[in-house]
């Protein structure tokens, strides 16, 4: 090697060993500490913030490749507690699309209040002054407290963060995984989190953090946009925050004595070879054939769907279930699909769910493998459009479309013409027994009633997969019909 050469290349040497970074070996817990000095992380316990702005309802999108439904976030406020690995979110938010698009109890009349809340390993969800335990969420508000820049340092010094340039990423095995690029001032500005979910098997959730302030010696964003399975679900502009806040969440009794709520099935015979499953907020219907079954509905998470399942099982055990008819493919609606594929069922559904469907049952669920992923089977989807019928000879099932609802594009119901049964999910929700009709009736359901008129179906009673079961009636009282 030449002498000048050779010199050269020690000189880089003592510069490279001089300054690390120069070289790229910055260790994590130095290049932690900077973003925690930046922002003021070390001192924070718990934080509130307070903003308005946009808020949009994942997985109820009016189809499979438009954005979730948006509404007016008129006032929003967050509240964390890092110590407990708590949060509270209390929002207001106002109808926004007009004519109402999707779902998420659209059109709203008035002002809407909602309560989330997460402690530890319970989730739930406050209306008035009842709590109902929300487990289906848990993984969605748990990593909301640690994509927060003051979380997301402490869950990165916790869990041994990998450091490389202004990145760092860090996980928490079956539960997340997160990203995280830090701005030339050492602030967090965006973060790419994976956490595991009923439909798509992995979630994504980016966060952009813009426009830092010092609020009482603390860092924080004015500015935060969020996107979940690539569209947008929040866009606040952050008007308060407060460090160290008081923020006490406690898991009410009856979420904490609930751990299991979605495993809770009821089963009612409603016709010969017909059962209504409920015991929750979603209900499915169980159609017996003469050598096999058809399931109406497999809503929320594997947990329900196997409950189901096991369910049918028990009360037909010598009829294997070959289809699954999906009534739309909201995330609610459609979180027990990939637990029902995983038991070899064919999924039916509107020709619009069906490439969504595809790709949601074909997808990894790499964060905490599901039933689907364990089993190793490939679904089967079969799409519908205008009708499909079923039938053994003896019953006909007819699945039918419920055309120009609002609600969604592909919004599908089933009908059995010789027991004159309607099930049906989310154009019509019953309202408890005696509660005043509406002023004003729901679209949607005025949509239904059109449905059955022009499609001549006979129907005497309606099996909701939301609700009670219902004469028939009921529905045309309903929209205003006496």
């Amino acid at each position: 090697m030449p002498r000048t050469l050779a010199a050269l290349v020690i000189a880089l040497i003592l510069v490279a060993s001089a300054f690390p970074s120069v070289a790229g070996a910055q260790t994590a817990a130095t290049s932690l500490e900077k973003v925690a000095t930046a922002i003021g992380a070390s001192g924070v316990r718990s934080i509130e913030i307070a903003g308005s702005g946009t808020i949009f309802a994942i997985g109820q999108n009016a189809t499979p490749t438009t954005p979730w439904p948006r509404f007016n976030l008129k006032s929003f406020t967050r509240s964390v507690n890092y110590e407990t690995a708590s949060l509270r979110d209390d929002l207001v938010r106002t109808q926004a699309l007009d004519p109402p698009r999707g779902g998420s109890q659209q059109p709203l009349r008035s002002e809407q209040r909602q309560v989330f809340a997460v402690s530890g390993d319970y989730a739930w969800n406050v209306v008035g002054d009842v709590n109902n335990p929300a487990p289906v969420a848990l993984a969605e508000r748990q990593i909301q407290i640690w994509i927060t820049p003051h979380g997301l340092v402490k869950a990165a010094m916790a869990r041994n963060a990998t450091v490389k340039g202004r990145t760092f990423a860090f996980d928490e095995p079956g539960r997340y995984r997160v990203k995280v690029s830090v701005d030339v001032h050492n602030f967090p500005a965006a973060v790419e989190a994976v956490v595991p979910h009923p439909v798509l098997g992995d979630l994504t959730v980016e966060v952009h953090y813009l426009d830092y302030k010092d609020f009482g010696g603390v860092k924080f964003p004015t500015k935060i946009k969020q996107s979940a399975g690539g569209f947008p679900i929040l866009d606040l502009a952050v008007s308060d925050v407060r460090p160290n806040a008081p923020v006490d969440v406690h898991v009410p009794d009856n979420v904490r004595n609930t751990p299991e709520p979605y495993a809770r099935v009821t089963s009612q015979m409603v016709a010969d070879g017909v059962w209504f499953l409920s015991g929750g907020t979603h209900n499915s219907v169980l159609i017996e054939m003469k050598d096999h079954l058809i399931l109406v509905e497999s809503p929320i998470n594997d947990q329900r769907a196997l409950a189901v399942l096991a369910e049918a099982k028990s009360l037909v055990p010598n009829k294997p279930i070959r289809y699954l008819v999906n009534s739309h493919h909201h995330f609610d609606h459609a979180g027990g699909v990939r637990a029902a594929a995983g038991e070899g069922i064919t999924v039916v559904t509107h020709e619009v769910n069906r490439a969504f469907l595809e790709r949601a049952l074909a997808a990894k669920a790499s964060i905490r493998p599901d039933h689907l992923a364990k089993s190793g089977r490939t679904a089967k989807v079969e799409g519908t459009r205008e009708r499909k019928m079923l039938t053994d000879g003896a019953r006909t099932v007819e699945i039918r479309h419920i055309a120009g609802n609002l609600h969604h594009d592909g919004l599908v119901l089933v009908y059995l013409p010789k027991e004159k049964l309607l099930i049906e999910g989310d154009a019509y929700t019953p309202l408890p027994p005696n509660a005043p009709v509406p002023s004003v009736a729901n679209p949607f359901s005025v949509n239904l009633v059109e449905n059955l008129k022009t499609q001549n179906l006979d129907v005497e009673q309606v099996l909701p997969l939301h609700g009670r079961i219902v004469p028939v009636a009921e529905l045309h009282k309903a929209v205003g019909h006496h």
